[in-house]
């Protein structure tokens, strides 16, 4: 049995990935900053027959993310899929004019220096299942720059730009890299962007691999 770690998972888009793939017969680990709200969500999706564990670390803090999917791979199985998909922290989503350099040091070290950490930290095991899919999930902003969250879109371009680089690499390899770019507010009323919908698209990122980029949305858009 394999593995979905889901870095920054939630009650919401978290727990549907952790649904969809529990259904495909994935254990998931979910990793987050508190470990009593993991604890929380995995005994709700537990009665929904996911089999799955949680585990406390913040994306900033490389050493405890790094541990904390060390864990994950040696008490739930190998890791095939990790997604990362934290929800940006507010204090560095500020006007262009506003964004200090010290914004932007948060932001790289949530967008950039968190991916490569967890792609290191899982890609050995991932070599040696042979197969997996690396999966960033992103706001409209790392596609396009916008001047109201400086932090998130010059942060998002470098983890985009790595995760291109990835799918260049790894293809032949085996190991997919999608991205997928959400547009619009999850949950927000529009049934393309629920949760589930949105955890269909994840799945497929990952059971038909295809480019780089996905994008949620009205035609469904994929480049």
């Amino acid at each position: 049995m394999t593995t979905i770690a889901i870095i920054g998972a939630g009650r919401g888009l978290g727990a549907a990935t952790a649904r969809r793939f529990g259904r495909e017969g994935f254990t998931v680990a979910l990793i987050s900053r508190t470990q009593d709200n993991v604890d929380r969500l995995a005994a709700e999706l537990a009665e929904h027959g996911v089999q799955t564990r949680g585990y406390a670390a913040d994306v900033q803090d490389r050493p405890t993310l790094a541990g904390a999917l060390e864990r994950a791979a040696s008490e739930l199985g190998p890791i095939e899929v990790p997604q990362y998909s934290p929800v940006p922290r507010k204090d560095f989503l500020r006007p262009v004019l506003e964004t200090t350099a010290a914004d932007l040091v948060a932001a790289a070290e949530f967008s950039i220096l968190g991916p490569v950490i967890a792609v290191q930290q899982v890609l050995p095991g991932m070599r040696q299942l042979g197969r997996g899919t690396i999966l960033f999930v992103n706001g409209s902003s790392a596609a396009t720059p916008n001047v109201n969250v400086a932090g998130t879109s010059i942060a998002f371009a470098g983890e985009s730009a790595y995760g291109a680089m990835l799918h260049e690499v790894l293809a032949p390899k085996r190991i997919h890299v999608g991205q997928l770019i959400i547009p619009g507010a999850i949950g927000g009323g529009d049934p393309l962007y629920a949760p589930d919908a949105l955890a269909d698209r994840i799945w497929n990122i990952h059971a038909q691999p295809g480019p780089f980029r996905t994008t949620a949305g009205h035609g469904g858009t994929v480049r």
